[in-house]
């Protein structure tokens, strides 16, 4: 890593609420990194933590002499608090964010150097984040229902992503150039998770964010993260559970490309209510046929449905609190 005296080139953003356990591992992992002469400082932002987080980091300081493992505290709960404190603190002209049960590749600072020099057109970039080999999933969890496991695989070959009409990147393996946030803004709280829910959207609006200002974003099989998946993910309610959620925020964030339609019923478009029809078919269909995969995947999007439902009847007793700050 980079002495004090010198700018970082790589600011790494890592969150963390609670997790000192984990969080060792992954700050291990990014200490010791072959970062391929890039110099960088790797910014804990600990999130009202309870537990031993503060000692941990700043022994771990200590022991490895590491000048530039940078401890902040941020009091506001929430992932995108976090990440927006931590951005105030980097300073480097590259960000990158990671969590902290995640285990970088080893080259993984030097690849998101190599990233931007590659492709210099390139405002936002990210790999896969890939679940531990000897992860065990059940038949009907295949790599369609990655997204709720915040897992991502999009092949071996760079692609230019269009987040509007396909997959994003997932943050725990995404890197941006600093100079971004002026022209797009951080992220926003009122889309994250709060407490025990789940299925947030900050990462996804970020993104729409990015597009609608004309940046590119690129997806780089060469960023390698490791992510460890924990049991209850690998359950059916977990993922019922998320993609309610997923919906609630949808509701929320009222993104206009999502809720352009002439028609509308108790504020909830029209095609929302063709899709969910769609749905309920082909759940049967894929039932009657004992196709698990196919069936699951489209109770989960019922799920969805009934989660933009449920938050678009609750908003309809209260003035409209939703962000419009996507086209």
């Amino acid at each position: 890593m980079t002495s004090a005296a010198k700018e970082p080139e790589v600011s790494v953003v890592i969150g963390t609420y609670n997790r000192c356990d984990v969080l060792r591992g992954a700050l291990e992992s990014l200490l010791t990194q072959d970062s391929g002469g890039v110099d960088y400082e790797v910014i804990v932002v600990d999130n009202n933590s309870t537990d031993d987080t503060r000692n941990m980091v700043e022994n771990l300081r200590d022991t490895l002499d590491c000048k530039n493992l940078v401890y902040c505290f941020e009091r506001t709960q929430g992932v995108s608090h976090a990440r927006n404190r931590g951005i105030t603190m980097a300073r480097g002209r590259l960000i990158a964010f990671t969590d902290d049960d995640i285990r970088p590749a080893p080259n993984w600072i030097a690849s998101v150097r190599e990233g931007f020099n590659k492709f210099p057109h390139a405002d936002c970039i990210g790999g896969k984040v890939l679940p531990p080999p000897t992860t065990e999933f059940p038949v009907w969890l295949t790599a369609k229902h990655w997204t709720p496991l915040a897992l991502l695989d999009l092949g071996d070959k760079p692609i230019e992503l269009n987040v509007r009409n396909g997959p994003g990147l997932v943050a725990a393996n995404m890197a941006v150039r600093a100079s971004v946030f002026a022209d797009v803004g951080l992220f926003q709280p009122q889309l994250q998770r709060v407490k025990n829910s789940i299925g947030s959207m900050e990462d996804h609006e970020f993104q729409f964010r990015l597009s609608d200002a004309k940046k590119k974003l690129m997806y780089l099989p060469e960023l390698v993260v490791h992510a460890h998946v924990l049991p209850e993910r690998l359950t059916k309610d977990y993922h019922r559970r998320w993609y309610r959620g997923h919906g609630y925020f949808y509701a929320v964030m009222r993104a206009d490309d999502f809720e352009a339609s002439k028609m509308r019923v108790l504020d909830v478009p029209a095609h929302v209510y063709r899709r969910a029809l769609s749905d309920v078919y082909l759940w049967m269909k894929y039932r009657l046929k004992n196709e698990p995969e196919m069936e699951f995947q489209h109770e989960v999007e019922l799920s969805f449905f009934w989660g933009f439902f449920r938050k678009r009847w609750a908003d309809r007793r209260l003035p409209q609190k939703g962000t419009k700050s996507t086209k």
